[in-house]
């Protein structure tokens, strides 16, 4: 329907009306700071025309994604603690690429949402292999997609890149989530998927300054952003991660 030009902004807004979770989740982010509009949204037409068909369809998704996987086991993940770190990575993601004077940058905030969506499938799967795994000592992310193709032969990104293929999500997205640890491997969205790795490692890293010195010059030219920068995007991603989380997943805060 949302690709169908016979379809207006009010026939989309009546259907998403219908969904009043959906309805009242879309109007929360519309008017959130996340956006930072003047002047206040109050119907779902009105937020359709503004925020355009694209960027429904990923905040549609976006609300029913955190409540889809629901039963996994608490031994193989904690679902609250994954949420906050996967919402915190999709703002820092969104935050560099408007740094970065990157169009349309709103898509980065999906693509950090999602780039752990793998794991929750190998979780829900393949539990015991899963187990198998968490049970190393691993001390980064490399580390651990080396276990898991090990023992699965593939890893948890290529599971996500896959996922979102089959969503249809657009290509960029798709190929940061498969390259994200190795984002010189992408095949044309380069920038999309050096600022996914550049997000995950800022969110997950303890050592946030030494991990920085480690950034090669010309990584930081392709993403067109400097130390200065991604500091100022540090400071103020707390806050809208924590306004974020709390729409998409009401009741819990970041510490």
């Amino acid at each position: 329907m949302v690709r169908d030009p016979r379809y207006t902004a009010v026939d989309i807004g009546r259907v998403i009306t219908k969904d009043p979770a959906l309805s009242m989740r879309l109007l929360k982010i519309v008017n959130s700071s996340f956006y930072g509009f003047q002047a206040r949204i109050d119907t779902i037409s009105r937020a359709v025309t503004i925020v355009g068909i694209d960027e429904l369809q990923s905040l549609a998704l976006a609300t029913s994604v955190v409540d889809t996987f629901d039963n996994i086991p608490d031994d193989l993940i904690n679902m609250t603690d994954f949420w906050i770190q996967s919402i915190h990575c999709a703002v820092i993601a969104k935050l560099l690429a408007k740094k970065a004077a990157v169009l349309h940058c709103e898509r980065l905030f999906l693509t950090g949402l999602l780039h752990d969506i793998g794991a929750l499938v190998i979780y829900t799967k393949l539990p015991d292999q899963s187990q198998q795994i968490l049970k190393n000592n691993f001390q980064n992310k490399r580390q651990l997609a080396n276990l898991e193709r090990q023992v699965l032969g593939f890893t948890r990104a290529d599971v996500g890149g896959e996922l979102a293929e089959s969503w249809k999500l657009p290509e960029s997205i798709s190929e940061a989530i498969r390259y994200q640890l190795h984002p010189e491997k992408a095949l044309i969205h380069k920038l999309d998927a050096h600022l996914l790795y550049l997000a995950i490692n800022l969110n997950e890293s303890k050592t946030r300054d030494e991990f920085l010195s480690t950034l090669s010059s010309s990584t930081l030219s392709i993403l067109r952003l400097n130390e200065a920068k991604i500091k100022q995007v540090m400071a103020a991603a707390v806050d809208e991660a924590n306004a974020t989380f709390d729409i998409l997943a009401p009741g819990k805060q970041f510490h």
